[in-house]
């Protein structure tokens, strides 16, 4: 056992800093962290060793040193611990447990109605993330926070959905609470279209700072990256583009209480009921995609035109927000380049060149995954922050003093 306890104050208020430098997943040298952080390697050792308590860094291999016995390298342990990612559908519940890259080690799908309510649905989490840990070989002390994406507004210091239209006895409910109450670790709640930004920025545009994923499906809505951060707003709505009207609606009523939102016009339940007038059998998104797929005209022309809608207030988000990719997610973009065609069409004619002419308009590379793969994500940020790293380390010198 180091001795952590004799410095726990000087290991505590250090070993943080010490930790985000090797989040990178790049092995370093004592030496190469002294002079980096500027600090004496006996420093430096310290805080290694209160970090090797926790697990969280270890020594990876040797190098040759210019003199002398080898010198070790140290890195970050990314298998040591977990988190659990969760999201949280219309009408499917995904979760997955993985390391603290966001690698995923095993998944679960379960289909299950939010109309059920927070008891029922939760009880499900329970049971996926206890079954997942199990069969993943880790126990309660691996696991370091949990990640949730809903499908509707959350007040994001509380993590409690607010008023959210789809989901019927979830408004105030204390969702961070239910499961901090099984799990005991904390568990951080956002909207399921901001969590599946910070998914698909992770796995396919870490280098870019300034991105906008769409999600078009049950409903439609935007994750926004400005800068390298999420953006959530004043009041955590940030990015509800759905219910922006748009031009080539009749008078369509939607569920907000108003007409033409482009939720009402564009996203899967609305193009599934257009094609319904026509005679078709669509009552989903999924209906929409199997119709296209098959090559059903009158499919592909409302799923354009859908692109088109979507394409007409992107237009206005790219002159507010100057992204540099815009992502296009959710059941819809399984249509392939139709939906995305429409898009472009109307974006790449209604904005300034200067605006779009490194502007990239993408299908989403992580598909249905972005959201579990965002929520575990949120958990990462959370669990390896300075705050959390700081507040482990004081912990371990508590419990040796002890």
């Amino acid at each position: 056992m180091s001795d952590i306890t004799s410095f726990g104050g000087l290991a505590a208020s250090g070993a943080s800093e010490l930790f985000q430098v090797l989040r990178d997943g790049r092995p370093r040298t004592r030496t190469e962290l002294a002079d980096l952080l500027g600090l004496a390697r006996s420093t430096v050792t310290l805080r290694i060793e209160a970090l090797r308590e926790l697990g969280l860094v270890g020594f990876v291999d040797e190098v040759v040193s210019t003199g002398g016995r080898p010198s070790s390298r140290i890195a970050l342990k990314s298998g040591s611990k977990v988190v659990l990612g969760v999201d949280i559908g219309a009408s499917h519940l995904r979760v997955a447990v993985t390391d603290l890259t966001g690698h995923g080690l095993h998944r679960s799908t379960r289909a299950i109605e939010i109309t059920r309510g927070p008891a029922a649905v939760l009880s499900a989490v329970v049971e996926l993330g206890t079954e997942l840990l199990r069969e993943s070989g880790r126990s309660a002390t691996d696991l370091l926070a949990i990640g949730v994406g809903v499908p509707g507004p959350v007040e994001h210091r509380t993590g409690r959905p607010i008023n959210p239209p789809i989901m019927p006895g979830w408004n105030g409910y204390d969702v961070p609470g239910h499961l901090e109450g099984h799990f005991n670790v904390p568990v951080l709640v956002d909207n399921d279209v901001n969590i599946m930004a910070l998914g698909e920025r992770n796995a396919a545009w870490q280098h870019v700072d300034d991105l906008i994923f769409v999600k078009v499906a049950t409903g439609i809505g935007a994750g926004i990256v400005s800068s390298g951060r999420l953006q959530r707003g004043a009041d955590g709505v940030a990015g509800d583009i759905g219910h922006i009207r748009v031009h080539s609606g009749a008078q369509t009523p939607c569920r907000c209480g108003n007409f033409d939102c482009l939720e009402a016009v564009a996203s899967g339940p609305a193009v599934a009921a257009k094609l319904r007038t026509r005679g078709l059998d669509a009552s989903n998104g999924e209906d929409v995609v199997r119709l296209v797929e098959s090559g059903n005209r009158d499919a592909i022309h409302a799923v354009r035109q859908a692109g088109r809608d979507v394409g007409e207030v992107l237009s206005a988000c790219i002159s507010l927000v100057n992204p540099s990719v815009i992502v296009i997610g959710g059941s819809m973009a399984l249509t392939g380049e139709h939906f995305i065609a429409g898009i472009r069409e109307v974006v790449y004619s209604r904005t300034i060149p200067l605006a779009t002419q490194h502007l990239q308009i993408a299908q989403s590379s992580s598909g249905l995954d972005a959201g579990v793969l965002g929520a575990s994500i949120l958990a990462i940020h959370h669990a390896m922050s300075p705050q959390r790293i700081d507040a482990m380390v004081l912990g371990l010198t508590e419990s040796v003093a002890g």
